[in-house]
């Protein structure tokens, strides 16, 4: 249990998703402990991390290898995170891929705030966009058919009890939303009996799945690509060294994870 040093709790929302799905909005509670900043949904599980001193780092292990698609797109020019969290891929996309469109789709309006105010998501712009609506409405938006080039999902609430959308109508309506080389990555329970479900629901709308070996934090990160990938160990190497020098993430260890990942199939 982490222990909170700091909170700051913010009353349950009322407000509905527009399209229809009732909300279960918990207070929400910020943490301290170390130099990093975390955000609850009323419980001891964390939402989401921030290094205070260094806003723009992805704190957590998973997060960052939500980010291995970097491996095999390197010039996306649209980026859909689905569920806010403390806006760690978010920021972490907007600071690093400086021509991109980046969108994060949250449902809850105090998420939202919180990240502006406490987790250093900068304001809306051009580039940026936050927008308050049901991930499922977005996805089903057929405007944006064909226009991601990546998107993260990471659509958890205060219950914990898997992903709040996880059936294969949802995964074929994010395929759909993708560019034809567009990769999809989720966050997953690696030990949840939402796993196996969430896994065969992505296996049934895309053409190749891969599960990274289990985080430090216990949850399992899985890429969904539009295209089967023909994997060059040797230029992935050379791409996550470049990775490493521009951001700071030691993205060696995810061609690691990826041969073990192509193992394990």
């Amino acid at each position: 249990m982490l222990i909170k040093r700091k909170s700051v709790e913010k009353e349950e929302s009322s407000r509905k998703p527009a399209g229809g799905r009732k909300p279960r909005y918990s207070p929400l509670i910020i943490s301290e402990s170390g130099g990093v900043r975390y955000l609850h949904f009323g419980t001891e599980w964390i939402q989401g991390a921030m290094r205070i001193r260094d806003p723009y780092k992805i704190e957590l292990a998973y997060g960052r290898q939500m980010m291995a698609w970097m491996l095999f797109v390197h010039n996306p020019a649209h980026i859909v995170q689905l569920g806010l969290g403390t806006g760690a891929l978010t920021k972490f996309s907007y600071r690093h891929f400086a021509q991109a469109k980046v969108t994060a789709v949250e449902l809850n309006p105090e998420v939202i705030s919180a990240c502006h105010s406490m987790f250093a998501l900068p304001a809306p712009d051009k580039r940026l966009s936050v927008l308050e609506m049901d991930a499922m409405d977005f996805v089903l938006d057929k405007s944006n058919r064909g226009t991601a080039d990546i998107i993260h999902v990471d659509l958890y609430d205060a219950t914990e009890k898997g992903p709040v959308l996880d059936t294969p109508a949802f995964y074929e309506a994010c395929s759909q939303c993708l560019t034809d080389a567009g990769m999809m990555t989720v966050n997953l329970f690696g030990e949840h009996k939402s796993y196996k479900k969430n896994r065969n629901a992505i296996q049934k709308s895309f053409p190749y799945v891969l599960s990274m070996p289990k985080c430090e934090e216990g949850n399992v990160v899985v890429l969904a690509f539009k295209k089967i990938p023909e994997p060059d160990f040797k230029k992935m190497t050379e791409t996550a060294r470049q990775i490493k020098s521009d951001t700071g993430i030691a993205a060696l260890k995810w061609v690691t994870e990826l041969k073990q990942a192509i193992k394990n199939q």
